[in-house]
């Protein structure tokens, strides 16, 4: 009996110890995956922003950009013939 439950115990310290290497090789996996994904500098990034919010004009701020035409304004709302609905 003694024999059997030793080799279940060695069993199960290799069962563990290959769990242990498949969750350390998917971690390394997914860290040279994390490696190989492209960077931008934190400044390269923040002068992008910069330019995008200089250059794209934002209709919800009107004391920037002056106030929009209603047709030009995709916030307005939309009026289509009555306004109003019932239904009974």
């Amino acid at each position: 009996m003694a024999l059997h439950s030793a080799g279940a115990v060695r069993e199960k310290k290799q069962t563990m110890a290959e769990l242990k290497l498949r969750r350390l090789t998917e971690l390394n996996a997914r860290l040279r995956e994390d490696l190989e994904r492209p960077r931008v500098k934190v400044s390269e990034a923040c002068h992008s922003m910069i330019a995008y919010t200089r250059n794209t004009k934002d209709f919800m701020v009107p004391s920037t950009w002056g106030q929009v035409d209603k047709r030009e304004d995709p916030y307005a709302p939309i009026t289509n013939g009555a306004g109003c609905c019932v239904i009974c």
